[in-house]
């Protein structure tokens, strides 16, 4: 690890519109282009993803999607379901970043689509 970069967490979230392929594929890789574009990441300094996924979310693994996209093939790569709450956010997708970040650089979670009510200090 470089003398002057800290290991740092990035958590964010979006939402699906809806339970296809296509539409997990599009709100994955909208959130981890976010993730990278706001906190300014070098690619190799992306660390790992954890993702969760809402009950309703089953048509393919977000980390599937994550994995051919951006060239972080070679980033650690996790999904887990989201625990099941009565009222969550619908086809929603979490994720947790470890990424290396500069001492100084401020951190920005992104919260997009319908996921943006779950931190709307963060939006």
């Amino acid at each position: 690890m470089k003398d002057d970069y800290k290991i740092t967490f990035i958590r964010g979230a979006t939402t699906s519109s809806g339970n296809s392929v296509k539409e997990i594929e599009d709100a994955v890789v909208e959130l981890i282009d976010e993730l990278i574009s706001r906190n300014n990441l070098i690619k190799t300094n992306l660390l790992s993803i954890t993702f969760t996924a809402t009950k309703d979310l089953d048509a393919c693994f977000p980390a599937s999607v994550a994995r051919k996209c951006n060239g972080l093939d070679s980033v650690a790569f996790l999904d887990c379901q989201q625990m099941y709450v009565s009222n969550d956010v619908d086809f929603c997708i979490r994720i947790m970043a470890q990424v290396l970040l500069p001492p100084n650089n401020s951190v920005k979670h992104p919260y997009l689509r319908g996921a943006s009510k779950l931190r709307s200090d963060r939006c």
